[in-house]
């Protein structure tokens, strides 16, 4: 068959033919980071007509968003995924040691590293990045509303912003000891109304 006959002359396979366009573009930045995404890689990658990717996004920038949009769902997803599913608060921190353990395939490891790359180099990308993590933060919102009101305001952004830094440290370093980094955690919650009380008084006395 023709490249050719690869023309959107339906919405299914207009779809169809997009998703692999994007899948293709997400197996070349794990490969070799943003320099080997490029429209004629992609479109060669996934066997499409090259017009594809201008039909569908208007050319490569339009492209790369829709890449980092899929790769920011494989990689943070599961995480986001793992704390709804949670059934309690205390649920949440049995799980955290397991959910920050270092990715067990570099495709994993690439794709978060380019996609910080590509956020802080490219204010398109980095778009992308913020609504995802946006969100993330509203879905984890919405649990807190259900299983922890009394939850301050903000509560979601700090397991958000812990889950990705001990994510990234235990990428770097796979030795790091999550487990007692989760313990410490437990424990400066349990001590959060006396250190609160601690910081009320130091005001009042400055």
């Amino acid at each position: 068959m023709s490249k050719l006959d690869d023309r959107p002359s339906s919405s299914l396979r207009g779809r169809r033919r997009r998703q692999q366009l994007v899948d293709a573009g997400v197996e070349l930045l794990a490969e070799g980071g943003w320099p080997a995404v490029t429209t004629r890689s992609v479109a060669d990658r996934a066997g499409a007509n090259l017009g594809l990717i201008h039909y569908h996004w208007g050319g490569l920038a339009g492209l790369k968003q829709a890449i980092a949009h899929r790769a920011g769902e494989l990689v943070f997803g599961p995480l986001t995924a793992r704390l709804l599913e949670a059934a309690s608060p205390q649920d949440v921190l049995d799980r955290l040691p397991a959910m920050v353990s270092p990715p067990t395939d570099d495709t994993t490891t690439r794709l978060t590293v380019e996609l910080i790359a590509g956020a802080v180099r490219d204010p398109a990308l980095g778009d992308v990045l913020r609504e995802s993590l946006a969100e993330a933060r509203t879905q984890l919102d919405a649990w807190l509303a259900e299983h922890l009101p009394e939850a301050p305001p903000g509560t979601a952004t700090l397991l958000i912003a812990l889950l990705d830094g001990l994510f990234m440290h235990h990428m770097l370093d796979p030795e790091m000891g999550s487990a007692q980094a989760v313990e410490a955690l437990v424990r400066l919650a349990g001590h959060a109304p006396a250190l609160a009380g601690g910081a009320g008084a130091a005001d009042e006395t400055a």
